[in-house]
């Protein structure tokens, strides 16, 4: 099977705000795909997350959406480089608006933390051992 692109779906309630929030992570925006019910967020090559005003998101499901600050609709994953990394994103994260989500887990060959974006979206970040599991 060909390598797959995947693209997440995520609705937001201010998408200047969520634009900010993830730029300041350090995450880029392709401009082809972002107006103003819109961005994509490029994860890397093969990732995008698509922010999408709620209005917008709605067009594309006949399902109510999930109130984040009581439930959860889905936890995000993003692999770092190392443990040092993790804790920079999330501390990143909480400082420009975010909630911390726990407390960092380490698990010898991987070590992981998560927080929640302005959205109450659970994002869960994680670093493991390049030669775990070989």
């Amino acid at each position: 099977m060909a390598n797959r692109k995947l693209f997440v779906n995520l609705p937001v309630r201010d998408l200047e705000r969520s634009k900010a929030f993830f730029s300041k992570l350090g995450f880029e925006f392709n401009q082809h795909f972002t107006d103003d019910k819109a961005a994509c967020m490029v994860v890397n090559g093969e990732a995008c997350v698509m922010l999408l005003s709620e209005p917008f998101f709605k067009t594309f499901t006949t399902r109510e959406l999930c109130n984040t600050s009581t439930h959860t609709e889905a936890l995000l994953s993003l692999s770092c480089q190392s443990r040092a990394e993790v804790d920079e994103l999330v501390q990143l994260a909480v400082e420009n608006g975010g909630k911390q989500a726990g407390q960092p887990q380490d698990h010898g060959f991987m070590y992981d933390w998560s927080f929640y974006d302005p959205d109450g979206h659970g994002w869960g970040v994680l670093w493991m051992d390049p030669g775990a599991g070989q």
